[in-house]
């Protein structure tokens, strides 16, 4: 058979068992450059020139008669002639029968129909994210601060045409099959298409209980909505591929929780974000129909994605679930590649948690490592450490396989070897897109054979010192061709500093400078705008979301709103986040910060 091709090329590899080690001194690493194999220009790609939120879209119009779907030609400035749907869901897919909400085991459908529970207590709405609200959805910015827009993001008010779902779907967690998980405290408001013609799905996270909430109370608190809905924003701005989020609110309402699963549970305030995303499918949207042998709702399922979201695709072709998997399995390899290109573990990556579309989804326990260390892991719930950041490549195999197998009642025999074939192109498909991206944050052209050897060597030195990634990276942007050929690190570049105690540092200097030097057609200047444009200055870490959030808890916002802007300009070094400490040295106690699962 033969492969399909989407703007890439995929390197021939026999797979051998001892090649699965995807790792460059236990880690492979990426950066944020480069495109997603799909081709697709992103709308954040389309707006990065601009100022962030601040566009006038009064010349887009789009003619939305033949999509099924809102009829939208400017911003809206009320919420009355904005309208959602779920019609296209409800009509490719058998809806759960039993309409009462309570926990159960689910068969036969994709989705069940039931309504969010508003909090008891008085919502505060506060934070919006500009570009989501008038961007993605059309609507100006001042319609949030009305009533109805507060009541709709917090599930109080149903708009005309919505029909909420909890989505169906199971998971393998920490390399366990779990059986039925599902939306347990998320609803699925409906879809909206934009006037650039893109739909989009909105859901509500933390809006009450469904039939999927198992032992859960259909609630998420205060501090894991801040940190979901800063870095969801931060990744769209670095241009990783991310769910986004709209808006967050608060209530008063108490949701207890035993944050570190020792027993000590107390009060938090209850608050809901609204998400956005193209899609929220995901691998265990197909594994929990596999396991279940419903095939033919299997069938379905993926016919869907495959004409929704991949129209590259040719639907009726024998090979369609085979050219599926394929483009999956690069584009996930890209998105974690992404991830690791800004030192970003996602703490659970479960089957689950990982989107048919290779976006990031689900924010838990995240978190953007510090100083450089391969066994890095945000997750205290991960007592293993399996998903620690030098492992995420190859647990974004494993994951892959579980989405391979639960295609399977799909394919014939030889599908079947094809696609395990296709799977074997992982390792080099992540290595190759990894070589590229990661010499570009170096500031390198074209190929050398060194290369390899000069970015391990780098990593080694960092995971030496104890070296902050994040700035090691960006200070390496800033200062001149001529300070590193005096071996003269001036103060202000600490993370250089810090490197610099190792003996073997100066020689790596002298065969960096040397490889920049076969750059062609290249200035020190060129390199250093073109370094500063894809290694950011500023990242969500951990303390100064853990900042942020211990204001909110006291009714101050200040520092949310603070985060919010300056990380929708990450590469621009910005005067107020100088003066908050965001590019320095992290403060010792950051050390000591810890988060879980439970949120």
């Amino acid at each position: 058979m033969k492969r399909m091709k989407v703007k890439r090329t995929i390197v021939a590899n026999i797979f051998k068992p001892n090649v699965m080690k995807i790792m460059i001194m236990g880690l492979i690493w990426e950066s944020t450059v480069g495109i997603f194999s799909r081709g697709e220009r992103t709308e954040f790609e389309a707006s990065s020139d601009l100022e962030c939120g601040s566009v006038d879209w009064s010349h887009y119009f789009a003619n939305a008669d033949n999509l099924g779907y809102s009829q939208i030609n400017h911003k809206r400035i009320s919420l009355d002639l904005w309208k959602l749907t779920s019609q296209k869901l409800i009509e490719s897919f058998p809806l759960d029968p039993i309409k009462e909400n309570y926990v159960r085991q689910v068969r036969d459908c994709i989705f069940s129909s039931v309504q969010p529970e508003p909090f008891k207590s008085a919502v505060k709405l506060v934070a919006v994210s500009k570009e989501v609200v008038e961007d993605l959805l059309d609507l100006d910015v001042s319609v949030t601060e009305t009533k109805e827009f507060i009541q709709f993001v917090s599930g109080a008010q149903i708009l005309p045409g919505s029909v909420p779902l909890a989505h169906r779907y199971g998971g393998h967690q920490f390399g366990v099959w779990a059986g039925q998980l599902g939306d347990g405290r998320a609803h699925l408001l409906g879809a909206y298409i934009n006037r650039h013609g893109t739909r989009w799905e909105l859901q509500l996270k933390g809006s009450g209980k469904t039939p999927y909430s198992r032992d859960g109370d259909g609630r998420a608190v205060l501090r894991s909505s801040i940190r979901e809905f800063l870095c969801s924003e931060a990744l769209n701005y670095l241009g990783i591929p991310t769910s986004r989020a709209a808006s967050l609110v608060v209530s008063n309402d108490n949701v207890k929780r035993d944050q570190f699963y020792n027993g000590s549970v107390k009060n938090e305030k209850g608050a809901v974000v609204l998400r956005v995303a193209k899609s929220w499918f995901r691998f265990g949207s197909l594994e929990i129909l596999a396991h279940s042998g419903e095939t033919e709702l299997l069938r379905t399922l993926v016919d869907f994605i495959i004409k929704q979201y991949f129209p590259f695709i040719n639907a009726t072709n024998s090979n369609r679930y085979l050219d599926f998997f394929s483009q999956v399995v690069t584009d996930t390899s890209y998105l974690i590649a992404h991830w690791m290109s800004v030192g970003f573990a996602h703490g659970v990556c479960n089957t689950d948690n990982f989107s048919v579309l290779s976006v990031t989804l689900d924010y838990g326990p995240f978190g953007f490592m510090d100083f450089y260390d391969p066994n890095f892991v945000p997750n205290t719930s991960d007592d293993e450490g399996r998903y620690k950041i030098g492992n995420q490549a190859n647990v974004g195999r494993y994951n892959l396989d579980k989405l391979r197998k639960a295609l399977t009642p799909l394919l014939d025999s030889n599908q079947q070897l094809s696609a395990e074939q296709i799977l074997q192109d992982y390792p080099d498909l992540y290595h190759i897109k990894f070589m590229e991206l990661f010499k570009a944050k170096l500031g390198l052209f074209g190929r050398d054979k060194n290369d390899d050897y000069l970015i391990k060597y780098l990593l080694k030195l960092m995971e030496d010192t104890r070296a902050d990634f994040t700035m090691t990276f960006r200070q390496l942007s800033e200062i001149t061709q001529q300070q590193l050929e005096a071996h003269s690190i001036p103060e202000e570049y600490w993370a250089l500093q810090d490197i610099a105690r190792h003996t073997k540092f100066f020689p790596w200097v002298n065969l960096y400078l040397s490889r920049l030097n076969k750059n062609i057609v290249d200035s020190d200047e060129a390199r250093r705008t073109r370094m500063q444009s894809i290694n950011p200055r500023y990242i969500l870490r951990n303390w100064m979301a853990e900042s942020a959030i211990k204001k909110a808890e006291g009714n101050d916002f200040s520092e949310v709103h603070l985060l919010q802007k300056i990380l929708c300009y990450p590469f621009n070094k910005q005067t107020e986040a100088e003066e908050a400490g965001y590019s320095s040295h992290p403060p010792p106690w950051a050390r000591e910060l810890r988060v879980s699962c439970s949120s």
